[in-house]
């Protein structure tokens, strides 16, 4: 029997080193025994917050460089990257699906989550769109009508702008918030945090050596 705490991984949706990290850290946690509590959030909530602002405007010397270090990063780590045409994009209606999906499916939602990651960061998609959304959502055989209602609503659709999903989402903000969370991926093991998917060594040395 597993006991060991689940990690948890906090990210944006449109966020590029979220998708990159998105890609290893179930491997990675299982490589240790360890399972993956994922956790999407909003950054504008989160920068919002903490006075922060988006790194890669595109415009800036560091935007610029993060701009190009996607593109290198994704190489290194051997992950499909096409920085989509549309960039940065809102996010909410990703997670408020991942959420509910999550109250049925805990599998079905990660396979969403990977397939929303990658319709954004290869295929191009527009992921801020709803229509977008349950697209992906029926590529993977969701049922819009459900015979038991869950959380939100009987259908994605309707739960896509229902008060408990929404508030769902805003309560997760609110607990990377407490957790100090300030951007994406943000990864917390027994209480270490990580920021960044170039921390992924350091998260495998700590999984392996239980802290250092």
């Amino acid at each position: 029997m597993n006991d060991k705490t689940p990690i948890d991984f906090w990210f944006d949706f449109s966020s590029p080193y979220g998708y990159l990290l998105s890609e290893k850290i179930d491997a990675v946690a299982a490589k240790y025994g360890r399972k993956v509590k994922w956790h999407p959030v909003l950054l504008g909530v989160i920068f919002q917050a903490t006075g922060s602002r988006p790194p890669a405007d595109g415009v800036s010397s560091k935007g610029t460089y993060m701009l190009h270090d996607f593109h290198r990063s994704a190489r290194h780590m051997g992950i499909a990257y096409n920085p989509p045409s549309r960039f940065p994009l809102p996010t909410q209606n990703a997670a408020r699906a991942y959420y509910w999906l999550h109250g049925q499916d805990c599998a079905l939602a990660r396979q969403f989550a990977h397939a929303v990651y990658r319709g954004f960061f290869v295929d191009d998609l527009d992921v801020s769109s709803p229509a977008v959304i349950l697209e992906i959502a029926s590529k993977l055989g969701v049922d819009r009508a459900l015979k038991e209602v869950p959380l939100g609503g009987s259908t994605l659709e309707t739960a896509l702008q229902s008060p408990e999903i929404k508030a769902r989402l805003k309560e997760q903000c609110e607990t990377a918030l407490k957790a100090g969370v300030f951007g994406s991926p943000h990864v917390i093991i027994d209480g270490e945090a990580f920021f960044g998917a170039d921390r992924l060594p350091q998260i495998e040395h700590w999984l392996e050596t239980g802290g250092f």
